[in-house]
């Protein structure tokens, strides 16, 4: 079964270092793929950008330009899904799309292509990138052709005094001097030439890449706004999956617990009250066995009401409940806050269960033999901070949970943060908003 603390692969070990292995990486050869492939993409769609808008604004005086139009953006943001995944497949980067145009009707249909800003940014990345998309072509391909012919010239000079009748490749000439690359040291130093523009290629080609992941990321994908929506949607949803779990775990504690037990003691005092006439000393111990069943319910309750929210939280805040929590924890735990005030309810009942989780994740997992909770205040963050000295290894990789911890936290605009090598130590450090 696998816990909250595994183990990680080791990273891949590399005997040359970036500046000499890059022109021959597969990443080089995607860029410089994609910047090829920019050129004929960004012809077609800036032609088609031009024609249609300029084809709409010839018909506005009829009803056809408006179509027109409609159909123009619809392109576009048909060429800007190509360029997405054209971008995922050569340069990993994965550009999130924006959310599609709805309208029941016809007409309805058309009006939110227009009154869409989706739609007028992918029209503006088409008339944008295509000057762009030239001059990276150009850049990128002169420089490579230069790059890599100059530094096998040794391997092809021969070519010009066989073929072309002349001693080698002409640096220089004004029809009275000539000047050839042909002798060995002038092969050397074109050589070397050829091998510093083929070292620097791939940084100029990632530092065009960088301008296009930009342009991409600004144009093509979600307006901010659409971006909150969606993560506010997403954390909803969180939220209501975390509530009807908890609340089936109740209903489960219940029903298992706390209501089996409050059942065989109603039985029980039934029987006692049938035998208190023809029995009483019989009935005296069935009363007295009903009276040990009532204290160990009683105490299920109470477990039951710290785990949906402690008492200890709601009267004396994070300092007393958590040192609660610490008690209980198989290993020492030293605990300190320092607050100036206590949050909202909402806040503090985060805080305090997210901290639960973590010791109890320390307790089962962690094989440690000390650990410590650092509560303070950062600005408008409140900061938790879980540290232990065991085996290290912990992720919040998706599963686990932690990965769970932290969508909790991130429904309400919290952080989780783990730091765990393997071998120790091991440090979870989460943020949440702070609301006095």
């Amino acid at each position: 079964m696998e816990t909250e603390y595994g183990r990680r692969r080791p990273a891949r070990q590399h005997f040359l270092p970036p500046a000499l292995r890059a022109p021959l990486e597969a990443r080089t050869f995607r860029e410089f793929g994609y910047l090829l492939l920019s050129l004929p993409i960004s012809i077609v769609a800036f032609t088609w950008a031009i024609v249609m808008v300029s084809l709409s604004a010839g018909l506005l005086i009829t009803f056809l330009g408006i179509p027109v139009l409609a159909l123009g953006l619809v392109g576009c943001r048909a060429l800007g899904a190509l360029e997405r995944g054209r971008a995922r497949a050569l340069l990993g980067v994965d550009v999130p799309a924006p959310q599609p145009v709805r309208g029941k009707s016809g007409m309805a249909w058309i009006g939110a292509v227009l009154k869409s800003g989706v739609s007028w940014r992918h029209l503006l990345y088409s008339v944008l990138h295509f000057p762009w998309a030239v001059f990276s072509f150009v850049v990128s391909l002169t420089l490579w052709v230069n790059g890599w012919g100059l530094l096998t010239y040794p391997l092809w000079y021969w070519v010009f005094p066989t073929y072309a009748g002349q001693d080698g490749m002409q640096l220089y000439g004004d029809g009275t001097h000539n000047f050839y690359l042909d002798s060995p040291f002038e092969l050397t130093v074109t050589t070397l030439v050829g091998l510093v523009i083929t070292l620097a290629v791939p940084w100029v080609i990632r530092a065009l890449t960088y301008v296009d992941r930009g342009l991409l990321f600004g144009l093509l994908g979600p307006s901010r706004l659409e971006e909150r929506v969606v993560e506010l949607e997403s954390d909803r949803g969180v939220v209501v999956d975390t509530s009807a779990a908890d609340l089936r775990r109740i209903e489960r504690d219940l029903h298992d617990g706390a209501q089996a037990r409050l059942v065989a003691l109603a039985m029980d005092l039934g029987l006692a009250k049938e035998k208190l006439t023809e029995d009483p000393h019989a009935a005296a111990r069935m009363v007295d066995s009903a009276h040990g069943e009532v204290k160990v319910a009683l105490q299920e309750l109470r477990d039951l009401a710290r785990g949906i929210h402690p008492a200890v939280l709601t009267d004396r805040g994070l300092d007393a409940a958590l040192s609660s929590v610490a008690s209980r924890c198989t290993v020492p735990v030293q605990v300190e806050v320092d607050l100036p005030g206590r949050p909202v309810p909402a806040i503090e009942g985060i805080a305090y269960f997210t901290v639960s989780e973590l010791l109890q994740n320390v307790s089962k997992h962690s094989g440690a033999s000390r650990a410590g909770v650092d509560v303070w205040r950062a600005q408008d963050r409140l900061m938790l901070q879980v540290t232990d000295n065991g085996r290290g290894g912990a992720s919040a990789a998706g599963g686990s949970g932690l990965a769970g911890l932290a969508e909790r936290l991130d429904a309400v605009d919290g952080i989780l943060v783990v730091d765990s090598p393997p071998g120790g130590p091991t440090t979870v450090t989460a943020e949440l908003p702070w609301r006095a």
